[in-house]
C-alpha cells in the first residue's frame, strides 16, 4: 500500500507571524518617515528663511538619487535584513540626536541641511533593502498578498503619520516630533531582528549569480546588475513600464493636482477630497490583493489596469466638479494601485535572488529619486499650456507603459506563482 504525502497548504501572508513582524517594522518606519518630514518642514520654517526652507526640504532627494543604486548593491552583498536594520538604527540615532540639539538651541539652516542630507543617504540604503525582503520571509505564492499589505501599510502610515507629527509639533515643537520619529524607527528594530529569513531557491542563472557574488568591487556589482536587468526577458520591459507609469503619473497627481485645484477654484478643501478619493481607491486595490492573494494572468491584468488608469488621468483635468473629480481620482487610485502592486510582485518573483537588491533599487530609483525631477517640468508645462493638455500627455505616457505590456509577449503572459 502506497501512502501519498499530502502537502500542507501554505499559510496566508496576513496570518503568518513572520510576515506580520516585517509588516509591523515597515509600518513603524513609514510612520516615522511621515513624522520626520513634518518635523523637518516646521523646523526649517522656524529658521525664518524661505530659501533656506526650500533648500532643506529638497536636500534629501540629492543623496537619495545618487546613492539609490548603490543601496541595492549593498543589499545584495550584505543581505537586505542587515541593511534595513542598520539604516533604521542610523535613522533613529540621527533624528534623536537632532531632537536633543533642538532642545538646547534654535534650529539653523546649516544643521537641518546636514541632517536632511544624511537622512537621504540612509534612505537610499533602506528603500532597496526593505523592498528585497518579502521573498525571504514568505513563499512565492504569497508575494502578491504581501504587496497588498505593504501598500495598505504605506497608505495607513500617511494617514497616521502626518497628524501625529502635527500634534507633536503643536505640543512640544519640532524637537518632540523628531523624538517621536526616532522612537518609531527604534521600534522597528526588535521586529526586524526576530525575522526568520529563508534561503531563496537557486536561480536558473546560477553561474551568473556566482560570478556576481565574487565580483571584485561594488562598481562591478552595479554594472552586472544593470546588465542582468537589460538582458532579462521580463525584468527589462518591467522596468520600462515602471518608468513610464511613474513619469506620467507622479507629476499630475501631485504638483498638477495643486495647480488644477487652484485653476478651478476648488481650493485646499477640494484638493483634500480629491486626494482622499485617490487614497481610498489605492487602499481598495491593496485590500483586494491582500485578501485575494493572487490574480490570474497578472501581466495582462497589470497592463490593462495601466491603460484604463491612463484614461482616468486624462479625464481628471476635464471634470467640472469636486465630487466628480474625487470619484475619478478613486478610479485612478484603484487601477493604478492594482497595476503597481502586480508589477512589484512580478519584479520580485522574476528576479534572480543574487540580483534582487539591485533590481529593487532600480525600480525604486524611478519612484523616489528620478521622477520627482519631473515636478519643475510639469509646473512649467501647465503654466504654458494649461492642465488639460499636460494631463493628456501624462495619460499618453502612462498608457504607453500599459500598451507595451500588452504588446510584449513575456509581459502579457507573465504569471505569479501559485
Amino acid at each position: 500500500m502506497t501512502v501519498t504525502a499530502v502537502q500542507a497548504p501554505e499559510r496566508p501572508a496576513h496570518r503568518d507571524p513572520n510576515v506580520l513582524r516585517w509588516l509591523g517594522a515597515y509600518t513603524a518606519s513609514m510612520i516615522g518617515d511621515s513624522v520626520y518630514f513634518m518635523a523637518l518642514a516646521w523646523a526649517a520654517a522656524r529658521t525664518g528663511s524661505a530659501s533656506g526652507t526650500g533648500l532643506v526640504l529638497a536636500a534629501g532627494s540629492i543623496p537619495r538619487a545618487l546613492l539609490m543604486l548603490g543601496g541595492g548593491v549593498l543589499a545584495d552583498r550584505l543581505g537586505p535584513r542587515r541593511v534595513v536594520i542598520g539604516s533604521d538604527a542610523a535613522r533613529a540615532v540621527l533624528v534623536l540626536a537632532l531632537a536633543v540639539i533642538l532642545v538646547l538651541t534654535a534650529p539653523t539652516v546649516g544643521v537641518l541641511l546636514v541632517v536632511a542630507l544624511l537622512f537621504g543617504a540612509v534612505d537610499a540604503l533602506f528603500l532597496p533593502a526593505v523592498g528585497a525582503l518579502p521573498p525571504r520571509i514568505s513563499t512565492p505564492g504569497q508575494l502578491a498578498r504581501i504587496q497588498g499589505l505593504r501598500a495598505l501599510a504605506a497608505r495607513g502610515s500617511s494617514i497616521i503619520g502626518a497628524p501625529m507629527g502635527g500634534v507633536a509639533v503643536a505640543t512640544g515643537g519640532p524637537s518632540l516630533a523628531f523624538a517621536a520619529a526616532g522612537v518609531l524607527f527604534a521600534l522597528s528594530l526588535p521586529l526586524l531582528l526576530s525575522l526568520r529569513i529563508s534561503r531563496l531557491a537557486e536561480p536558473e542563472t546560477s553561474g551568473e549569480a556566482a560570478a556576481a557574488a565574487t565580483a571584485p568591487n561594488a562598481w562591478h556589482d552595479l554594472v552586472g546588475g544593470l546588465r542582468y536587468i537589460r538582458r532579462h526577458r521580463l525584468l527589462g520591459p518591467l522596468m520600462l513600464v515602471i518608468a513610464l507609469s511613474e513619469l506620467g503619473f507622479v507629476g499630475p497627481l501631485n504638483l498638477g493636482l495643486i495647480l488644477l485645484s487652484e485653476q478651478r477654484g476648488w481650493g485646499a478643501s477640494g484638493m483634500g477630497w480629491i486626494v482622499a478619493g485617490f487614497a481610498g481607491g489605492a487602499a481598495g486595490s491593496a485590500l483586494l490583493l491582500a485578501v485575494r492573494g493572487r490574480v490570474p494572468r497578472a501581466g495582462l491584468v497589470m497592463s490593462l489596469m495601466a491603460l484604463v488608469g491612463a484614461v482616468g488621468i486624462a479625464a481628471l483635468a476635464q471634470v467640472p466638479t469636486v465630487a466628480l473629480a474625487a470619484a475619478v481620482a478613486a478610479f485612478v487610485g484603484l487601477t493604478a494601485g492594482l497595476a503597481g502592486a502586480l508589477c512589484g510582485a512580478l519584479v520580485q518573483t522574476a528576479a534572480d535572488p543574487a540580483y534582487l537588491g539591485r533590481v529593487t533599487s532600480v525600480s525604486t530609483f524611478f519612484t523616489y529619486a528620478l521622477i520627482p525631477l519631473s515636478y519643475p517640468v510639469t509646473g512649467a508645462a501647465i503654466a504654458l499650456w494649461g492642465t488639460g493638455p499636460v494631463y493628456a500627455v501624462s495619460a499618453a505616457v502612462c498608457g504607453t507603459g500599459g500598451a507595451m505590456g500588452l504588446a510584449l509577449t513575456a509581459l502579457r503572459r507573465a504569471e505569479l506563482p501559485r
